[in-house]
């Protein structure tokens, strides 16, 4: 086998082993302080052991300071924001008593803002801890 064939075949499992991985979690934000998991291109989501209204409070908050509510349910547990130019959704759903679940998702136009949604997430999660 020739040289080139090696190198050849070499790039080609390599590409091929690249392309076959799934996606990895990455934790954002700092051990102990935010505990949220990049689920998507676009999202990131995690769990708090703060009631749903505490969390709804708390988003509303942080999100009428960094942009502008457009919609917002909060018997649905959803809220829609534009920030930074981005199509923000936050959804928050009751996990069990004393646990709830919140995802923020940002897209603007067809492209995902993953560092949009990262910075909300993080501010939320902040101002719950405080």
């Amino acid at each position: 086998m020739s040289i080139v064939q090696k190198f050849f075949k070499s790039i080609i499992l390599f590409s091929l082993v690249f392309s076959l991985t799934g996606c990895i979690y990455l934790m954002v934000g700092t051990v102990g302080v935010v505990g949220g998991y990049v689920v998507s291109p676009d999202t990131v989501e995690g769990m708090t052991e703060h009631a749903e209204q505490d969390v709804w409070d708390a988003a509303y908050e942080v999100v009428s300071v960094m942009g502008t509510i457009t919609e917002e349910h909060q018997d649905g547990g959803m809220m829609i924001a534009r920030i930074n130019a981005a199509k923000v959704i936050i959804s928050m759903v009751l996990v069990n008593q004393g646990t709830t679940k919140i995802s923020v998702k940002a897209r603007k136009t067809f492209f995902p803002k993953i560092s949009v949604a990262q910075e909300v997430f993080v501010k939320i999660m902040s101002r719950l801890n405080e």
